[in-house]
C-alpha cells in the first residue's frame, strides 16, 4: 500500500465499501459523539468522512488535534448508516473506519478558520492567504483561474496564434501608469523598468515578420488599488495581429469570448454579436465608456429645454447661459414610488459631491403637469417636448442634473447604476458585451490644462493621413477600442500606428519633441524605419475575466497573492527594507523622510 494515499478524498464511492484504503489531508472538523469522533478529511479534489471508535488507540490523539492538522489515515471503506449520507458529497454514502492514523504535521490554533464561508477582515485573509486559499469558494476560484487560462491557450492556437514571451526587464517608457522601477547594478544610476503591458515587445514581433502573437503576460503598474484592479501586477492576454483592420481583430475577440464565457458559465450571452457603440454616443448615453447594457435606462440631453420661456427653473437657465449642459434619466411608470425613493436620490448625488439630482414625474389631468418640488417651474409645452427627446409617457418620472459636461456624466452614470439596482432592472444571470470604439486621439488634461493621448499613444489616427488637421487635435479619431462586459472594461486595444513620420507628429501634439520620442521609444521607432506591416491587437485583462466568469466582485478573490490596498504582502512582507550592503552595491542611497 502508498505511504501517504491509495486514493484521493473525493475518489471513493459503494464500489469500494470493504476495501482497506489509505487517505491524506486536512483535518477540516471533528464532531464528538461520545464512543465515536466523525472528522472530515480533506485534501485539494474533496471531503470524506471518517469516524474512528474510542477504544483505538488513536482516539485520543485525534480527540485533541486541532482543526488544520495534516494526517495520514488507514483504514476500511464502510457504507454508511440510512439516513446519515451527505446528498452534496461525492464520497456521501460511505466513511473510512479508522484503523491507524499518522500526524503529518500539526496545526498551530488558526487566526481564522478554514470551515465555512464567512467574511473576515483583509489584513487577516491576506496576511494568512495560504490558510484563506483553503477555503472552498476561494480554492475553487484559483483551480477555475487555471482552467480558464488553459483553455484560452488551447483556443488562441486553434485560431492560428502563436505563444511568444517578452522581456520583464526593459525600459521606462510614458505609457499611462507609473512604472516599478530596477535599479541595474552593473550600470550605477540605470534603471530598468518592470513592463506595464508588452505594448512595444509585442509591435516588434510583427515587425520582426511574425504574424500572430499571442502571451498570458504579467504586466507592473504602480497604481492604486480598487475593486476590479490589483495594485502591484496583474496578467493579460496580450496579442496582436499583421496585416489587419479593426473588424478583424473584434472578429477574433469575438469568437474566442463566446467559447470561453460559453464553456465556464451558464449565463446567457445578451447578443453573440457584440454591439459597437463609439465613445461619443458612450458618453452621452450612459455617462460612462464603460456601460453595463444590461441596464435599459439611458441618458438624454434636454438643454435646450432650458433654454426656452417654458421654463422657469431660474437656477438651471443661469447655469445653461454659462456653457452648462442639462441631462437626465427617465425612470418607466414609477409614479407610485414614495417620496422617500426621490429625495433618497437626491440625497444620495448630494454624498457623492454632486448639487443633487432634480426630479418630478409626468402626470395628465388636462393637460401634462409635472409632480415633484421643481415640476412647478416647468410648462406642459415644456415637459411634452422633454416627454419627445426622452420617449416618456405619463406616469414616469425624471431625474436630471446640470453642470459641466463631466461633472454631468459622472453622476448621472452612478445615478444610471443606482437606480438600475434600486429597480431591480439588471438581470444577474447575464453577460452584456459591448465594443466603444472611436476613441479621440487626444484629451485636455483638466488639472495641466495640456493636451495628452487619450488612450494608447501608438494608435493609428482615422481617416486620410496625408489630410490630418494637427492644428485640431482634439478632433483627430483614433482606431482605439475598448472591450466592455457588464459595464467592466476587459480590454482597451488599438490598431497601431506603424508611420515613424506620423508617430513624430502626434507626439509633438503631446508634448515631447523627436529628440525625447528617439530616446523613449528608440528600439520601436527604429524598428518602424525598415518596413513595418500595418498591425493592431489587443490585450483582455485575465484577472477581470476570471471574475466575472467566477461571479465575484472583486480581483483579489480570484488571485492567489494578492496585496493590499497599500500595494503591500502582508504574507511575505513586502516592499521590505535592504540591507546597506546592498544598496552600496548598486550605489543608492537612501534620503529618508524623517517621522
Amino acid at each position: 500500500m502508498k505511504k501517504y494515499r491509495t486514493h484521493k478524498c473525493s475518489d471513493l464511492t459503494e464500489d469500494e465499501i470493504g476495501k482497506e484504503v489509505r487517505l491524506s489531508g486536512w483535518l477540516h472538523r471533528k464532531r464528538d459523539h461520545g464512543n465515536l469522533l466523525f472528522i472530515d478529511l480533506r485534501d485539494h479534489y474533496g471531503l470524506t468522512q471518517c469516524v474512528i471508535e474510542n477504544n483505538n488507540k488513536y482516539f485520543s490523539l485525534i480527540e485533541n488535534l486541532r482543526p488544520e492538522s495534516v494526517l495520514t489515515i488507514a483504514g476500511r471503506v464502510l457504507k454508511r448508516e440510512k439516513g446519515t449520507e451527505n446528498k452534496d458529497l461525492k464520497t456521501g454514502k460511505i466513511e473510512i473506519g479508522i484503523t491507524t492514523v499518522n500526524v503529518l504535521s500539526e496545526a498551530k490554533e488558526l487566526p481564522m478558520p478554514v470551515f465555512g464561508e464567512q467574511d473576515y477582515p483583509e489584513e487577516i485573509r491576506l496576511k494568512y492567504r495560504f490558510l484563506d486559499l483553503r477555503r472552498q469558494k476561494i480554492h475553487e476560484n484559483i483551480v477555475l483561474r487555471s482552467k480558464i487560462i488553459a483553455h484560452i491557450r488551447v483556443e488562441m492556437l486553434k485560431l492560428g496564434f502563436l505563444e511568444y514571451q517578452t522581456p520583464i526587464l526593459t525600459s521606462s517608457s510614458p505609457e499611462g501608469a507609473r512604472d516599478f522601477l530596477v535599479p541595474s547594478r552593473l550600470n550605477p544610476g540605470k534603471f530598468y523598468a518592470l513592463p506595464q503591458a508588452p505594448q512595444q515587445f509585442k509591435q516588434l514581433i510583427m515587425v520582426s515578420g511574425f504574424d500572430k502573437y499571442f502571451q498570458i503576460a504579467p504586466c507592473f503598474r504602480d497604481e492604486d488599488a480598487r475593486a476590479d484592479r490589483s495594485p502591484g501586477e496583474f496578467y493579460q492576454l496580450d496579442l496582436e495581429m499583421s496585416f489587419v483592420e479593426q473588424e478583424d481583430i473584434f472578429q477574433v475577440v469575438e469568437k474566442l469570448f463566446l467559447n470561453l464565457f460559453k464553456n465556464f458559465s451558464d449565463k446567457k450571452i445578451v447578443k453573440e454579436k457584440f454591439p459597437k457603440i463609439s465613445f461619443k454616443d458612450s458618453m452621452l448615453l450612459y455617462g460612462t465608456d464603460k456601460p453595463d447594457l444590461r441596464n435599459p435606462l439611458l441618458i438624454n440631453d434636454i438643454t435646450e429645454i432650458f433654454k426656452s420661456d417654458d421654463v422657469s427653473f431660474e437656477i438651471f437657465k443661469k447655469m445653461v447661459r454659462r456653457g452648462s449642459i442639462v441631462r437626465c434619466i427617465i425612470t418607466k411608470n414609477t409614479k407610485d414610488k414614495p417620496r422617500s425613493f426621490f429625495d433618497g436620490m437626491d440625497n444620495w448625488a448630494k454624498g457623492q459631491g454632486a448639487s443633487g439630482l432634480a426630479y418630478f414625474t409626468f402626470e395628465k389631468d388636462s393637460q401634462i403637469s409635472g409632480k415633484g418640488p421643481v415640476g412647478k417651474f416647468f410648462k406642459s409645452a415644456a415637459l411634452e417636448k422633454i416627454m419627445k427627446i426622452c420617449s416618456a409617457k405619463v406616469g414616469d418620472s425624471i431625474f436630471f442634473s446640470c453642470g459641466n459636461r463631466s461633472e454631468v456624466e459622472k453622476i448621472l452614470s452612478m445615478a444610471r447604476v443606482r437606480l438600475g439596482n434600486k429597480l431591480n432592472l439588471i438581470n444577474e444571470n447575464e453577460f452584456a458585451f459591448c465594443w466603444i470604439t472611436d476613441y479621440p486621439m487626444f484629451e485636455l488634461d483638466e488639472q495641466t490644462k495640456k493636451i495628452k493621448f487619450s488612450h494608447n499613444p501608438f494608435s493609428m489616427p482615422q481617416g486620410d493621413i496625408e489630410k490630418l488637421d494637427f492644428s485640431k487635435p482634439l478632433e483627430i479619431m483614433a482606431y482605439q477600442y475598448d472591450i466592455v462586459c457588464n459595464g467592466i472594461e476587459l480590454s482597451s486595444g488599438a490598431i497601431r500606428n506603424y508611420k515613424p513620420e506620423l508617430m513624430y507628429n502626434l507626439f509633438k501634439i503631446a508634448g515631447y519633441n523627436k529628440t525625447q520620442v528617439d530616446e523613449k521609444f528608440k528600439g520601436m521607432i527604429n524598428a518602424l524605419s525598415y518596413g513595418a506591416p500595418p498591425h493592431g491587437g489587443i490585450a483582455p485583462g485575465i484577472d477581470r475575466i476570471i471574475m466575472l466568469l467566477a461571479n465575484e466582485k472583486n480581483i483579489r478573490e480570484v488571485t492567489l497573492f494578492p496585496m493590499n490596498q497599500n500595494a503591500q504582502d502582508l504574507m511575505m512582507g513586502a516592499p521590505n527594507e535592504i540591507e546597506n550592503s546592498q544598496l552600496k552595491e548598486l550605489q543608492i542611497s537612501l534620503n529618508k523622510k524623517k517621522n
